[in-house]
């Protein structure tokens, strides 16, 4: 099977190195978890991904797809939802949905399906003819959601998409996730709430100064643990801790 994302060498500084050589890969159909602490390159890496940003040097495949090369092509089948959701404040759900169908070129009647399905999927019903500006965030985000899956992307990237909304909400957006990849789309999401990604990813990854320093389910990570790790929140902690010890050492 193809890799939905692979990514070699890659390399990104600001006014010091953000991710530098990172080497990933993500198979197609399975929920990846991103974790790292505060400034260990997740977002600027899924950025690249994504399109949204350059990267200095290394390489980008999606789905057998060169993103630098025909980056077009790339972000046809990617989604990309942020922690902060961009929507527009004066349209409805209904209207952002039309619009957003009609920039990825999705048929008129195809786009009015998909849209309604997704509306009452995340429970934006009773809120589609109102204009999203008087929307709390995890409406936002939601309609921000609908957004990103209106074009039906095999790989959707979320960068915190549960940060600051309420539990049901959160539920919604989980229960969404899990079904697509049930139907076999590809997600890789950043999280800080550990207990997330300890439930939802098949595999989890942890980046630390810009370096991938450990990968596999999180039975295969406890493994690693040498002082008897038993949630994740311990075992990531214990990673990032080895990790930063190797990478100055290395230094």
């Amino acid at each position: 099977m193809t890799a939905a994302l692979e990514i070699s060498g890659l390399v990104k500084a600001f006014d010091k190195p953000a991710v530098q050589g990172l080497d990933l890969e993500v198979r197609g159909g399975e929920f990846y978890a991103l974790l790292g602490p505060n400034g260990a390159g997740k977002t600027t890496t899924l950025r690249m991904v994504a399109g949204l940003l350059q990267p200095d040097a290394g390489n980008i495949s999606v789905f057998g797809t060169d993103a630098l090369a025909d980056p077009i092509a790339a972000k046809a089948k990617v989604a990309w939802v942020s922690d902060e959701p961009m929507i527009y404040d004066k349209l409805t759900p209904l209207e952002y949905l039309e619009f957003v169908s009609g920039l990825w070129g999705v048929p008129a009647a195809l786009g009015e399906a998909r849209s309604l399905e997704l509306v009452d999927w995340l429970g934006l019903g009773p809120h589609a003819g109102q204009r999203c500006g008087g929307f709390s965030k995890g409406m936002r985000q939601k309609v921000a959601l609908a957004g990103a899956l209106v074009h039906e992307p095999q790989l959707i990237i979320l960068d915190e998409p549960l940060t600051g909304l309420d539990a049901g909400s959160a539920r919604q957006v989980k229960d969404v996730l899990l079904a697509k990849v049930a139907q076999g789309t590809t997600v890789i999401m950043t999280t800080h709430i550990l207990e997330v990604a300890e439930r939802m990813a098949q595999r989890i990854g942890v980046i630390a100064n810009g370096r991938l320093i450990a990968e596999g389910t999180f039975d295969e990570l406890r493994g690693r643990s040498v002082g008897g790790s038993t949630t994740l929140e311990e075992v990531f902690l214990e990673l990032v801790e080895d990790g930063g010890a190797e990478q100055a050492l290395a230094a």
